[in-house]
């Protein structure tokens, strides 16, 4: 009886998974990337999405980046369109467990939610990479006086519920280049930053942590 109840359990589990997780990352995707671009492009009068394209180190990034979000779609598309594959692809069994991936739902949507309320307190500041030919405002008010990249920690919780729902090598790959690429996006916008706040942003850098104090 116990065997039968946790099968059910666990197959109206990976059912829920294989519709959340693609939900959720439409909704992110369309609110935090083309909804508030297109709310701040109208504001400013141009693409805040301002990624270099050439061979530099910061285009390379900027690349990866996008090659990595473009990868987690497609990832989580397949788990909606051919689950049967994508469940058992690299699973980490041991990490299979519902209360902690019931709790990995709450931390996505949490994050998703701290994400979009961090991006509209920026306003017309909030760009995609480093904007060098306007000088914008420092946003240092709302979840901005908990962490100076807010919107990196949420997009990075973001990812560890994420692994936590679906425990896969995948997941976790995600988990680490993601972090790994926003921790190195995150310097070059502090270099920036310095340079066009000066002892400004320098008191503030001493004052908030970088992540929420994880960094």
């Amino acid at each position: 009886m116990k065997i039968r109840k946790f099968a059910q359990n666990y197959y109206h589990m990976a059912d829920f998974i294989r519709f959340f997780i693609p939900l959720y990352f439409i909704v992110f995707f369309t609110i935090s990337f083309v909804g508030i671009s297109y709310k701040v492009a109208k504001q400013i009068g141009k693409n805040p999405n301002v990624l270099p394209k050439d061979d530099s180190v910061y285009g390379l990034v900027g690349f990866y980046f996008k090659m990595t979000l473009c990868v987690l779609f497609i990832y989580t598309m397949l788990l909606l369109f051919l689950p049967e594959k994508i469940f058992n692809a690299f699973k980490i069994t041991m990490l299979e467990y519902i209360p902690l991936q019931y709790t990995g739902v709450v931390i996505m949507i949490s994050a998703l939610i701290w994400v979009i309320i961090a991006q509209l307190q920026m306003k017309n500041s909030w760009r995609i990479g480093v904007d060098s030919t306007t000088k914008t405002e420092l946003i240092t008010h709302g979840l901005f006086r908990f962490s100076r990249n807010p919107i990196f920690l949420g997009m990075t919780i973001s990812l560890a519920g994420f692994f936590l729902v679906f425990p896969t090598v995948i997941t976790f790959s995600f988990l680490l280049i993601g972090s790994i690429l926003m921790q190195i996006q995150i310097r070059i916008e502090e270099d920036y930053l310095l340079k066009q706040h000066g002892p400004i942003y320098l008191t503030y850098k001493k004052r908030v942590a970088r992540m929420f104090g994880l960094h």
